[in-house]
């Protein structure tokens, strides 16, 4: 499992020729969820022009929805959903919430206005690619535990939850793919003198810088 999605739930506005943008962005798992999100953003802001919608579900993307929400065709929901697909983030939700000022955008107007929010949000907000690694519990001596840094530093490695008793315990997580070369690196750093025992899986979250 590997994807990229935003860091946290949000909402930034900003005001386009005496029109108020709110673009409200949320992390959801299910066609169910977004929805939900929706239905609640409207409800919060009912006497809102529109609220227009974009969503994006799956590690794969499999699921994409779009609403103008009265906007004409094409001008709201496709051109946010365009930037969702530009950042490739998915299990991502934004309404973007309009309140008319009196001044009309025309259509390319509207689609820079609603593209420009969800690009504004996706910014402020940041980016996270989130990865399954596979956890290995390690049991040395003392003595090998002094060269072990040594061993993190080559690989890129973080030491988690260390332990000191009679012997040291610690772990660190690995891309699953490169579970087995780093057993396998490990037994020759400490000459096969080493006790490893598989940890499972857990999500880790990377931030993702935007250039």
């Amino acid at each position: 499992m590997e994807f990229r999605t935003i860091k946290e739930d949000g909402q930034v506005q900003e005001e386009i020729k005496k029109s108020r943008f709110i673009c409200h962005a949320k992390r959801v798992y299910s066609e169910d969820e977004a929805r939900d999100f929706i239905t609640t953003i409207k409800k919060e802001h009912y006497k809102a022009t529109h609220n227009c919608s974009a969503f994006i579900i799956g590690e794969r993307s499999e699921i994409k929805r779009t609403s103008d929400d009265g906007e004409p065709s094409g001008t709201a929901g496709v051109p946010m959903l365009g930037v969702l697909e530009n950042h490739n983030l998915t299990n991502v939700c934004m309404v973007v919430t309009r309140y008319f000022g009196g001044i009309k955008l025309g259509a390319g107007g509207l689609i820079r206005a609603y593209a420009g929010s969800v690009a504004l949000a996706v910014k402020e907000i940041g980016i996270i690619e989130i990865k399954e690694q596979a956890g290995i519990a390690i049991q040395m001596s003392y003595a090998q535990y002094q060269e072990y840094n040594n061993f993190l530093k080559e690989h890129n490695l973080m030491e988690l939850d260390t332990n000191f008793t009679d012997q040291v315990d610690t772990m660190i997580y690995v891309d699953k793919e490169e579970k087995e070369n780093i057993k396998a690196s490990l037994v020759e750093f400490f000459y096969g003198k080493v006790t490893l025992t598989d940890q499972g899986l857990r999500e880790v979250e990377f931030p993702v810088n935007l250039v």
